[in-house]
């Protein structure tokens, strides 16, 4: 199949798609066999040719996805009535707690915000596929460890929580995180200026892997 063809293929599939579509996805679009290297190369210039356009594609954690650019958000709000959930500044604080400490105990988010968390606040989360538990804590109770999800990063259009920017600031951790879901989601009840001093200071690690549960033993805290 000629390059031309492949992209336009590919293009289409994607374009169609209702979630994203991983390479071996695409491959099943095609008879004969086509090179990872050639199907990467064929979507980065789909990629390109669509740069100065409304909708953009994305290579995401689950697959690359057509989506539309932030700044035709106001235009398209307006065939949608319905306006996006508000969240509270308690669950913008947990979201942004277990992104960048994940995995994390329910007690150890208590501690880092000072306050309990709420049963409805990890519901929340939970219902919209951004948190999950992924194992349990060696210590009195086995508590839940919670992580975020692919559909988070999905959500957010991050490939891995590496994206995440490397801050050191606490206050600047958790903005990072509710600008994403602000943009995301639209008009949101709480303001990135809100989210503040809910991380603890007195670490600076990198996001976890997505999948957490190949190093909770790792990962582990002392402090539920």
């Amino acid at each position: 199949m000629n390059p031309e063809q492949l992209k336009l293929v590919l293009e289409t599939a994607l374009l169609c798609a209702e979630q994203p579509m991983t390479i071996n996805d695409l491959r099943r679009l095609f008879m004969e066999e086509i090179s990872t290297e050639d199907m990467t190369a064929a979507l980065l210039e789909v990629q390109s040719a669509w740069a100065d356009k409304g909708m953009e594609l994305l290579e995401l954690a689950t697959g690359w996805r057509f989506q539309s650019r932030l700044a035709m958000r106001e235009y398209l709000d307006r065939l949608t009535p319905e306006k996006p959930p508000k969240y509270s500044r308690a669950v913008m604080e947990t979201l942004a707690i277990i992104a960048y400490r994940q995995p994390v105990t329910r007690g150890e988010i208590e501690e880092i915000r000072g306050v309990t968390v709420s049963s409805n606040v990890i519901k929340q989360l939970e219902d919209r596929g951004w948190v999950e538990v992924v194992g349990h804590k060696e210590t009195v109770g086995r508590p839940g460890l919670y992580a975020t999800t692919r559909q988070f990063l999905n959500d957010l259009s991050l490939t891995t929580l590496q994206e995440l920017p490397m801050l050191d600031d606490a206050e600047a951790q958790a903005a990072s995180v509710a600008q994403r879901v602000i943009e995301f989601e639209g008009d949101q009840a709480v303001a990135v200026d809100q989210v503040i001093d809910v991380v603890d200071t007195s670490s600076s690690e990198e996001p976890a892997s997505v999948d957490a549960t190949d190093n909770i033993e790792n990962n582990e805290k002392t402090n539920d």
